[in-house]
């Protein structure tokens, strides 16, 4: 099982992306999933995460404010809107899940991801 995140793209600095995390065959309702992301030469990255049945979401300090994680279970997807981005947010940005809640350091079901550009 992988989880396809997509939406990506080249924006310019302030404009928005909304990115989906979704996968087939598995149902997500009950998963923490958590987004991270990967800049160029930098290490990975958690941005958010929303926690299974509770809800309950986080953000990184760098994102927030800006980031709104939410899911939609009927699409079985998890989306992450992207508000005001910043060419430091360019970045492959990665969904997975993880059994040990928003906290968790094992997570898996990595997809390929989805490149984000911010650059005018």
């Amino acid at each position: 099982v992988q989880l396809q995140a997509s939406g990506g793209g080249l924006v310019q600095p302030g404009g928005s992306l909304r990115l989906s995390c979704t996968t087939s065959g598995v149902t997500l309702d009950l998963r923490h999933i958590g987004w991270f992301r990967q800049g160029p030469g930098k290490e990975r990255e958690g941005v958010s995460c929303i926690s299974g049945s509770a809800g309950s979401t986080r953000y990184a300090n760098s994102v927030k404010g800006r980031f709104t994680i939410s899911r939609d279970n009927a699409k079985n997807t998890v989306y992450l809107q992207m508000n005001s981005l910043q060419p430091a947010d360019t970045a492959v940005y990665y969904c997975a899940t993880s059994d040990e809640g928003c906290g968790g350091s094992s997570w898996y079901w990595w997809g390929q991801g989805t490149q984000v550009t911010v650059s005018s």
